[in-house]
């Protein structure tokens, strides 16, 4: 509950507003900070709102914001990749997240190619049919890691103290569903963890990694991988849900096969991640405690039931739609407050994923984000 007030403080701290509404033929029209329409308020993606090149308004709002989102993950995936990637700086990280999977640095070089490829497709495309495209350089400003590995330049978002949800992991395993209102616990407690490791003398690169770790240098990085694995997980369980529910708002036939299209690698990402994060909470290596934070990851499959088993990793059966229709397995959540663009940024807040950013920045992402969950398909 705490969390929930002190995400809600960071926006109403935010004074200043920037218009990036402009490119998308809606100047002029002033969004309600929670993302939802006022009495009187048009939404974006009506044939009046068309913006250059035959996009709507509201198309081109929801490609800007998708756009964010992949710009988002690109700063943070490019971190994990150049201390724990295939080609990886930092060789005790490396060894760490292999005791997950072998082929842990492959994944994630692999998976933040893919969102290079995303962010760089979706600003193309707004050029290629006259809308503005996004960036979000000057935002820049968050420091790198120390450790062995990371290049010291400045970053868009933060991995050296998440508070990490991991409620997806109950949520999937479930057959309740957040958009007819459950809630899920927690299957881990990640509480002001690093995911990345951060300087050397806390962790040195030539550090063995047995399994399970002995020394508190290797108890200490194993905590910081397996720390990385969930949130690898929570990142693209949020874009599985995100672009399902953004799909739902698009007009334009070609810009529906573009978020879909995209939309499908994120579901393949999160079915990855959800299966890898298991080996964290399962035996052999199941029970590592960090030795400075105390976040500890227990054994899930001890008295395991359908909530915590870990190899249960393919979405449970769940309501969908009410109206007495079978459980059926579905993405969830998809309606526009639980995993819409708004959403999105609180959650990511929540996580401290933007620790140490700017007002401006938070102005500036959560404009997009309104207009994104503002557009209609306006048939």
């Amino acid at each position: 509950m705490q969390d929930d007030v002190d995400v809600q403080a960071r926006w109403n701290s935010v004074v200043r507003r920037r218009s990036f509404l402009k490119g998308l033929g809606v100047a002029g029209v002033m969004l309600p900070t929670s993302g939802l329409l006022a009495a009187g308020v048009k939404a974006a993606g009506t044939k009046a709102g068309a913006a250059l090149g035959g996009l709507t308004a509201g198309d081109a709002a929801i490609l800007r914001f998708l756009a964010a989102a992949e710009i988002i993950e690109t700063d943070l995936w490019q971190q994990y990749n150049e201390l724990g990637g295939v080609t990886g700086g930092n060789p005790a990280y490396m060894a760490a997240l292999s005791n997950l999977d072998g082929d842990m640095p492959q994944y994630i070089s692999d998976n933040t190619d893919d969102e290079v490829s995303h962010a760089a497709f979706l600003n193309a495309y707004l050029e290629s049919r006259g809308a503005e495209e996004v960036s979000l350089d000057e935002f820049k400003i968050l420091p790198s890691s120390l450790a062995t590995g990371a290049r010291q330049v400045r970053r868009l978002t933060n991995l050296q103290n998440l508070v990490v949800d991991t409620s997806f992991y109950t949520r999937y395993r479930s057959s309740e569903n957040p958009d007819l209102g459950a809630s899920f616990a927690q299957a881990v407690n990640i509480v002001n963890e690093p995911a990345i490791p951060l300087k050397d003398t806390e962790t040195p690169p030539e550090t063995d990694q047995p399994v399970p770790p002995v020394t508190t240098a290797a108890r200490r990085m194993q905590a910081i991988a397996n720390t990385a694995a969930f949130h690898f997980g929570y990142i693209e369980q949020g874009g599985a849900s995100l672009y399902s529910s953004l799909a739902l708002k698009v007009r334009d036939l070609e810009v529906l096969r573009i978020v879909i299209s995209i939309g499908g690698v994120e579901v393949d990402h999160f079915g990855l991640w959800h299966d890898k994060m298991g080996n964290a909470v399962a035996q052999p290596l199941a029970g590592v405690v960090d030795p400075k934070t105390g976040v500890t990851f227990p054994d899930l499959n001890h008295n395991a039931t359908e909530l915590s088993q870990t190899n249960l990793i393919l979405p449970e059966p769940t309501d969908f739609l009410g109206a007495g229709l079978p459980e059926v397995s579905v993405i969830r959540p998809t309606l526009t407050q639980n995993a819409g663009a708004v959403a999105t940024i609180k959650s990511f807040t929540a996580d401290r994923l933007f620790d140490g950013q700017s007002a401006e920045f938070f102005s500036t992402v959560m404009e997009l984000a309104e207009a994104a969950d503002a557009a209609q398909r306006g048939f």
